[in-house]
């Protein structure tokens, strides 16, 4: 795991004092990610820089050092990331004559590549990477993103220079560019909360799209091609529809596959771990790691002193039940205080998944025993998990049932009433069964109502500002994957649907990313079985009644689980990896966030309109309706925007 970032001049006119000073400031920029060691190589003939940090995971000698040159002089390598075949693959090219100087996987990646070409290469590799490789002979530049988006890589094209890098910070320091926000894509990101690939924040800087190879050659623009792709699965998938088919026999595949994917990320010649919240994922990884293992696997949990979001005695009780050395930590809001300050330095453009903060904590935790964690990231995408997808079926088919004009009449009459007045009205109801905040949650619905297609509905589901044009002085929300109509002509199933749109968008674009910046910001590997391509193949090809049935998600992935786990540690209700925030506005966060919301700092900025935003505010704070997502959303573009556009 480490930091990788490049330069080309592409007229080749830098003197090599200044390519050197350029690959070096890029190496600094990325020390987080690599604080065991780093290089630069650079080629004055062909304006060339390639930068590198280390954080050692294999072959802790020189002879795993990057930037790396193959055997043959022609290819030159830094690479991000880990590959898990390494190994296999190896003995397959010594028989042509390459004799490997170590035992690292880049050095197996780099002669590959040498041997049978990019493309094959990619293809054959199982793991998680961001790779750039120079051919000097063709003064070619490739580059290369892992299949499922587990490694970040940007890149920045223009006509007298090409810039790529693992975080925008590598670009910012290089000469010759001026980043400019882009109204378009921050109009994107507070709908969902992140800037959503291939966009960046930044105008012409772009995110390189999972299981793609990007190509630049001499003379023309770059060319991108995939060399994976998930949408072929996803749609024999759902034309496999919800036949029979035999669940032990694919309950006993499931769990030999997941058993290599694990047993593949022990590769390690640093401690290992794993982060353990308790829940079907986590706990299903840290099963098969300690079947895996002769010894206790080190496992990291955290927990919250408030009620609803504390799942560390879930954690123990698997912990204690596969016997691994299990250590947690208990966050209290003064822990968030110090962490939320810092996060526009991790996250270098605004992002605002909460999660964020407990991610960075387990990762802090886990840094202080151990250079490698597991998690269990990609198990609600992969096998149907997260609750939106069984209730928004259910609304829908309920909700559509009714005319839409008469839906809308409803809806009109919902909002009608004041949240605060629905708020006593519900005080009628036995409080057993009366929702928290119930008027909130009947605006909510008014909105959902009026939705005139499925698909309208997850857009909805899975946005932080359901409209954020008037939030927005300037920009146009931009189209994206859930623009699509081919999606829903080729994955007519909407639980599939959606699962498919969160794979290919908020799983690479905030959950993974969220987890790289967080294990990162503590020089951290993680690694995510669960992601592990094959696994991802194979769960698509299975029906939908493998993964969900009667309302509940991961039905496979359970009984995977209940082989070595009893099913009373770990079956309840789920809860997802939040925090309090919201109450954490109304309290020690309310100074720092009343700052960056001021009214009058919002209108000399010109990009947030105030009054939108304001009104959130005010009703947060009431109480009358929980704004915590939105604002936590519009707090995190203010602190990002205070940090790297000041």
């Amino acid at each position: 795991m480490c930091g990788i970032g490049g330069w080309i001049d592409r007229h080749a006119r830098t003197p090599p004092a200044e390519l050197e000073r350029i690959g070096g400031a890029i190496a600094a920029s990325l020390l987080h990610r690599g604080p065991d060691s780093g290089g630069v190589w650079t080629d004055e003939t062909a304006g060339v820089a390639l930068s590198f940090r280390r954080l050692a995971i294999q072959d802790l000698t020189p002879t795993g050092a990057q930037p790396m040159v193959s055997a043959c002089g022609r290819y030159v390598i830094v690479y991000n990331g880990e590959v898990y075949n390494a190994a296999e693959l190896r003995p397959e090219l010594e028989p042509r004559g390459i004799r490997f100087r170590g035992h690292s996987d880049t050095e197996v990646i780099l002669e590959g590549c040498a041997a049978w070409g990019v493309e094959t290469t990619l293809r054959r590799l199982i793991g998680m990477f961001a790779i750039a490789l120079w051919d000097r002979r063709e003064r070619v530049l490739t580059l290369a993103r892992d299949r499922l988006g587990i490694k970040p890589l940007y890149y920045l094209e223009g006509v007298e220079r090409f810039i790529f890098g693992s975080e925008l910070k590598a670009l910012r320091v290089c000469p010759g560019w001026t980043p400019e926000l882009d109204e378009d894509a921050a109009t994107a990101y507070l709908r969902f909360g992140y800037v959503p690939s291939p966009l960046s924040i930044y105008r012409g800087v772009a995110k390189l799209p999972p299981g793609h190879i990007l190509t630049l050659r001499p003379n023309a623009p770059a060319s991108l091609k995939p060399f994976w792709d998930l949408r072929p699965f996803a749609v024999a998938g759902a034309r496999a529809g919800n036949g029979r088919f035999d669940e032990r026999a694919a309950e006993e595949e499931l769990d030999e596959l997941l058993r290599d994917a694990v047993r593949r990320r022990l590769i390690s010649d640093v401690p290992l771990g794993a982060f353990l919240s308790g829940g079907i994922d986590s706990s299903t990884v840290v099963a098969l790691m300690q079947a895996s293992s002769n010894a206790a696997v080190r496992t990291f949990s955290i927990g919250f002193r408030e009620e609803g979001y504390d799942e560390s005695a879930h954690a123990r009780g698997v912990a204690a039940h596969l016997g691994t050395a299990h250590t947690e930590f208990i966050v209290e809001a003064r822990h968030a205080l110090d962490v939320v300050p810092r996060l526009p330095e991790w996250f270098d453009e605004p992002f605002a998944d909460s999660s964020q903060i407990p991610t960075y904590l387990v990762s802090k935790l886990a840094r202080e025993h151990v250079t490698v964690a597991l998690s269990g990231d990609g198990g609600d995408e992969v096998f149907a998990g997260y609750n939106r997808y069984f209730w928004a079926d259910v609304l829908w088919r309920r909700v559509s049932a009714v005319p839409l004009p008469l839906r809308r009449l409803a809806s009109g009459a919902m909002r009608a009433v004041p949240a605060c007045a629905w708020d006593r009205l519900f005080r009628a109801v036995p409080q057993r069964w009366r929702p928290p905040q119930p008027g909130d949650k009947v605006h909510k619905l008014a909105r959902v109502v009026t939705y005139d297609s499925p698909d309208a509905l997850y857009r909805h589901l899975v946005s932080q500002w359901p409209d954020p044009a008037p939030l927005v002085a300037r920009g146009r929300e931009p189209q994206g994957a859930l623009d699509d109509p081919a999606i829903a002509e080729e994955i007519p199933g909407y639980v599939q649907r959606m699962q498919y749109l969160d794979t290919v968008t908020y799983l690479p674009d905030d959950i993974l990313t969220k987890v790289d910046r967080a294990t990162m910001a503590v020089a951290l590997e993680g690694r995510v079985p669960l992601l592990d391509h094959r696994v991802v193949e194979y769960a698509w090809s299975l029906p939908l009644e493998a993964k969900a049935h009667a309302g509940v998600g991961k039905r496979i992935l359970r009984r995977v689980l209940a082989r070595y786990v009893p099913d009373h540690l770990v079956e309840r209700p789920k809860m997802g990896f939040g925090v309090p925030i919201g109450d954490w506005l109304r309290g020690p966060l309310r100074d720092w966030a009343e700052t960056l919301l001021a009214p009058e700092r919002l209108a000399r900025e010109g990009f947030l309109e105030p009054a939108p935003v304001g009104q959130a505010w005010r009703e947060h704070l009431s109480g009358m309706r929980n704004w915590q997502y939105p604002l936590w959303t519009v707090l995190m573009f203010q602190s990002w925007r205070e940090r790297w556009q000041a």
